[in-house]
């Protein structure tokens, strides 16, 4: 049996070969999918959209897609090409997850939600000749079968960070987020052992580990117990977490320890009514920003903030003030996007029934480009909040601002770290302009959606 892995890009305009580098990591779906893959007389191959020409012509028995929402039109583009050569197409991932219905019209069969279980029977139903239409997990599977098959990268250009999951999901409900939904705030973790094996391999090719978890915070008693069993492997390594996790003396102190250099944390918005309309109302507990930041930075913790723009309370004056918070706390990178509605989230599901909502699937229009808003704002205008995103971006990675934030005692606490800062800070820097206006799928197709039967 001859299996093809394909990880498809966001989009491509017409004539452009390159892809945007920041979102050019190794993507781990695909080598959490080999690895599921019983290897017994099957013939992986795997191919990233972002980097290479995808071989349509080349002889193979089944094509595999992870997934996502912003990927969804080229993953449909993709699935058009093999399904015109008579090669079944089977998706999974985030979006299927969400949408289904709408998958099933573009694949032979879609695995909903998590695949360590429904995957091997997928694979033996295909064998012989009797492939379903869906796919669909009971509950939440165990992850201590999860072996990621690296060797599928060999010879891909990707940055180089280590990406390894740890857990999965988070058991905060935010109103827009698409894990909780998927998940349903829920969170499973893998096998500490597990883990430790993995990471001895990775870390020999990778100079800082990123683990991929939802909110690798989210069970603090198991992560603790994660955080002592790291201590001895002498990593760096970053993770995303939630804002709680500051205030938490003990999981700072492990985290230290274990080679912890940086965080994402999810701030959202300065304005205490957005967060409580978004569900994170718990971000101003015990002191707030302020609070926790202080903390954070007492540990020199560097600081990943994200910031979303377009809820109700957001006006063309919110930009400013939190732009101006994240410089003068020194944010490693920060991140400042408008908001968007991903199918199945309760944001989504609101909007709808409100009737503002721009598109009927704006992941599938071909008239949306990345950082056109979807959906119509109430305090600012559509046009105002793209373009305040876009300059609240360009002022962060401005040079006076890397600068600035480059000589911040924490982002420069670590010789390692701060070499890093730069590069990182000029590739998001150059990354303001290229992804705006970006397409979703393929501009320069010509061909037609086929439908799946």
């Amino acid at each position: 049996m001859r299996l093809t892995l394909i990880h498809p890009c966001i989009g491509r305009r017409v004539g452009d070969r390159s892809y945007v580098r920041t979102w050019q990591m190794e993507p781990l779906p695909a080598a959490t999918l080999a690895g599921l893959t019983p290897r017994k007389n099957v013939e992986i191959r795997f191919y990233d959209d972002r980097l290479e020409d995808i071989p349509y012509d080349e002889a193979t028995d089944l094509v595999a897609l992870s997934v996502e929402t912003y990927t969804a039109r080229r993953a449909y583009q993709i699935a058009s090409e093999y399904r015109a050569r008579g090669v079944p197409v089977v998706m999974g991932g985030f979006h299927p997850s969400l949408c289904p219905d709408e998958v099933a019209e573009h694949a032979e069969a879609v695995v909903v939600g998590e695949a360590e279980e429904t995957w091997p029977r997928l694979l033996d139903d295909f064998r012989h000749g009797k492939l379903e239409k869906f796919y669909r997990g009971e509950g939440r599977p165990s992850l201590e079968g999860v072996r990621p098959d690296r060797s599928i990268f060999r010879g891909k250009r990707y940055l180089k960070v280590g990406l390894v999951e740890a857990g999965r999901g988070c058991h905060f409900k935010c109103d827009f987020c698409a894990v909780q939904t998927v998940f349903s705030a829920s969170q499973t973790r893998r096998p500490v052992d597990a883990i430790l094996t993995e990471l001895q391999e990775v870390k020999h090719t990778s100079k800082l580990i990123f683990f991929v978890d939802d909110n690798i915070t989210s069970n603090p008693a198991k992560t603790k117990e994660f955080l002592r069993a790291l201590i001895p492997l002498k990593l760096r390594w970053v993770s995303q977490a939630s804002i709680n996790t500051a205030h938490d003396d003990e999981m700072l102190d492990l985290m230290v320890r274990s080679g912890c250099q940086g965080v994402l944390i999810g701030f959202e918005s300065l304005n205490p009514g957005n967060l409580a309309a978004m569900n994170k109302g718990f971000n101003l507990a015990r002191g707030g920003f302020e609070a926790a930041l202080a903390n954070l930075r007492r540990c020199k913790i560097r600081v990943y903030g994200t910031f979303v723009f377009g809820y109700d309370g957001d006006t063309p004056e919110s930009f400013a003030p939190t732009v101006d918070f994240a410089i003068e706390h020194g944010f490693y990178i920060a991140a400042f996007n408008h908001l968007t509605p991903f199918p199945g989230t309760p944001l989504y599901g609101r909007l709808k029934d409100e009737g503002r909502l721009l598109y009927d699937a704006w992941w599938l229009d071909t008239s949306y480009r990345y950082n056109r808003i979807p959906f119509r704002p109430r305090g600012i205008e559509a046009e105002d909040l793209r373009a305040g995103c876009i300059e609240a971006r360009r002022r962060f990675y401005s040079w006076p601002s890397i600068l600035r934030r480059g000589f911040d005692p924490v982002n420069r606490a670590n010789g390692f770290m701060w070499r890093n800062f730069y590069l990182i800070n000029a590739m998001h820097r150059g990354d303001v302009s290229l992804r705006d206006h970006y397409p979703l799928g393929d501009e320069s197709w010509n061909g037609r959606f086929i439908p799946a039967h």
